[in-house]
């Protein structure tokens, strides 16, 4: 069965095939080569939806999207939705990153609480629409560490790790990272929708 990921990031392309590959193999996921649609939603969900429909308008397939961020306590639950425009518009993920830090820079260590968000929206052709959320549940280092990952993850540090680990998202590997990641989370509620198509 194909399905198309409505994004143009190929990382997000990548990390979905190893994670569809470790759950449902039988699924091929393509990625989508249309226009990109104004994402003016106001939730994840709302603009995983957008996105989906965007992408099974546009190719007559099955889609699905993931809009996901980094929500930080101290900051409401910033940078959210605008995770990936969090330093401006082009989306550079280093000075996101960057800025991220400096406005943390006076909060002490255990008040850096945090959540990576997936929401993954299902749109089909016939215009049936679901959505799914993960959270993984973590705090936001003091400084990045880890070349492995993109975004955020080089200063998330997950909780829950064995033997008390401190290692940020990007110091993971990509099986222990598609285990138990936000994205991870939200495609394990979204295997038995898939079942639907």
């Amino acid at each position: 069965m194909r399905v198309v990921l409505a994004t143009h990031n190929p990382h997000k392309v990548a990390e979905f095939q190893q994670i569809v590959a470790m759950t449902r193999p039988d699924l091929e996921v393509v990625g989508y080569d249309g226009p990109e649609p104004v994402e003016d939603g106001v939730t994840f969900a709302e603009n995983a939806l957008i996105k989906a429909r965007a992408a099974a308008a546009h190719t007559g397939l099955a889609a699905f999207a993931d809009d996901s961020g980094i929500c930080v306590d101290v900051l409401g639950g910033s940078p959210g939705i605008f995770s990936a425009y969090w330093a401006g518009q082009k989306k550079d993920a280093t000075a996101n990153l960057e800025l991220l830090l400096d406005q943390l820079a006076d909060i002490a260590d255990p008040h850096r609480a945090a959540q990576f968000v997936s929401t993954i929206a299902l749109v089909t052709p016939d215009g049936t629409e679901q959505t799914v959320a993960g959270v993984w549940p973590g705090r936001v280092a003091l400084s990045p560490a880890g070349a492995n990952g993109f975004g955020y993850d080089p200063i998330f540090i997950p909780d829950g790790q064995p033997d008390g680990a401190e290692r940020t998202s990007a110091e993971l590997s990509n099986d222990e990272k598609q285990s138990q990641s936000h994205r991870a989370r939200a495609f394990e509620a979204f295997v038995p929708l898939l079942k639907t198509l």
